[in-house]
């Protein structure tokens, strides 16, 4: 039996839970914030170490039209 998401650090798994968090706020960083019970200077945090590693993360300032993000 195989477990979805075994083999993957709990760093991994939470980058992956507030990205998608983040797109399903459509970017909205404080709403995003919000549900995750996290500062949004925490939240800055994280997503400015994730860019830093490589990890695209969707920008509040591009349109809508260039959704749905890649990360």
């Amino acid at each position: 039996m195989e477990l979805e998401g075994y083999g993957r650090t709990l760093a991994e798994i939470e980058r992956q839970h507030i990205l998608n968090t983040l797109t399903d706020c459509r970017g909205n960083r404080t709403r995003a914030a919000k549900i995750l019970n996290i500062s949004i200077r925490g939240l800055r945090l994280k997503l400015h170490d994730y860019v830093q590693s490589g990890c695209k993360v969707c920008d509040p300032m591009r349109s809508k039209d260039d959704l749905p993000f890649i990360f």
